[in-house]
């Protein structure tokens, strides 16, 4: 089971690492200090090549994790919401909360990622020039990561979606025909060319005796390939959203509760009985507030009898809402954005609904079946 762990902020941007990025650290550092490293430098003691190559190995992450935060910099510059930065086992991610909506947008954000590992690889190249004939592994730190910046930055700029260069070309493609799904179509068509490339070349290798590399390239290949389809799909979803409006999504009933009702009740009258996992909180018609599971076992089990559903209740000067002209695509932006899982549907306090995430899985689903 994967989990992800919150390691600080950036710039007011939470910074996040995946328990996978733990294999890939691992694999980089053994990778430098045992084989790269004592290749290059065989006068060297064992000590010295690991600490060079576990510091080399957190420098190149600190690398990618400076080439996500450009792109989110850049983002938030244009007005846009980034929910975070993850790294991974592929690198990382830059978690913005919506496509942009102008190509020039686009362009902005793909390219300030490369753009950055560009200048990095600058960076430790003047240092390897500084420390050449003074201090080796410094010298030979820099050289590596010199090396692996331009490489990351070569690699980003190949013009197939997902990879910065892609969303480049989109964002072409997009400015001169003014349609984004036509241009994410033919970036992810190119995407995943350069994918089932990478997945013959990794193949290659493994047949070639190389079958650790091989491996990791088809890998690669995999999970860009993957992506590649991923983003298309993501489009096509917003613009089928895009025409529909909150009143076309919400469930079609609902059970609201009182204020005054007891967790014991709660449990025993609604959430085991209609298995549902939130319930709005409305006295007269005005709503009060939100009470969800989670809520709920956040107080012991021996005061649920004693305990009212107003005191746990997420109240409604903190509740995210939509109204009903609200289009698919608000709705989609705001479980992205402040991570629920349902949205009441109001006029002033008046409550008129609710939407789930479950019933925006069910339309896209019953659209896809009929074939839209």
């Amino acid at each position: 089971m994967r989990t992800t762990w919150r390691i600080g902020r950036l710039f007011g941007i939470k910074v996040n690492i995946d328990s996978s990025w733990l294999i890939i650290f691992g694999l980089v550092t053994w990778s430098l200090a045992s084989s790269y490293f004592p290749a290059q430098y065989p006068a060297w003691n064992t000590w010295l090549h690991w600490t060079v190559g576990v510091a080399t190995s957190i420098l190149f992450f600190a690398s990618v994790l400076a080439h996500e935060l450009t792109h989110s910099l850049v983002a938030i510059r244009q007005g846009e919401k980034v929910r975070g930065i993850t790294l991974f086992i592929f690198g990382g991610v830059a978690e913005i909360t919506e496509e942009p909506k102008r190509p020039s947008k686009e362009f902005l954000m793909a390219l300030a990622g490369p753009l950055s590992s560009l200048v990095i690889s600058g960076i430790f190249t003047l240092l390897w020039f500084l420390s050449r004939n003074l201090i080796e592994p410094v010298s030979a730190l820099a050289s590596y990561l010199a090396m692996i910046n331009g490489s990351l930055a070569l690699f980003n700029l190949i013009p197939g979606f997902p990879l910065d260069g892609g969303r480049v070309l989109r964002a072409v493609i997009w400015s001169l025909t003014d349609n984004r799904r036509l241009a994410t179509r033919v970036a992810s068509w190119i995407g995943r060319g350069v994918a089932f490339l990478f997945i013959f070349a990794g193949i290659w290798q493994v047949f070639s005796g190389a079958w650790l590399n091989g491996l990791w390239i088809a890998f690669i290949g995999w999970f860009l390939n993957n992506a590649a389809i991923t983003g298309y799909r993501q489009v096509v979803m917003r613009d089928m959203l895009r025409e529909v409006r909150v009143e076309d999504l919400q469930a079609p009933t609902y059970e609201a509760v009182n204020p005054g009702l007891t967790l014991q009740r709660l449990v025993d009258d609604y959430m085991l009985r209609r298995r549902d996992h939130a319930y709005p909180v409305v006295e007269g018609d005005q709503l009060q507030g939100i009470i969800c599971l989670h809520d709920v076992k956040a107080v012991p089990r021996k005061k649920w009898s004693e305990t009212q559903v107003s005191q746990v209740m997420t109240p409604w000067d903190r509740l995210v809402t939509v109204s009903v002209g609200d289009d698919g695509n608000t709705v989609l932006s705001r479980f992205g954005t402040h991570d629920v899982n349902q949205l009441p549907v109001v006029e002033g306090r008046r409550l008129m609904g609710i939407v789930r995430r479950s019933d925006v899985i069910s339309h896209l689903q019953l659209q896809s079946e009929l074939g839209s």
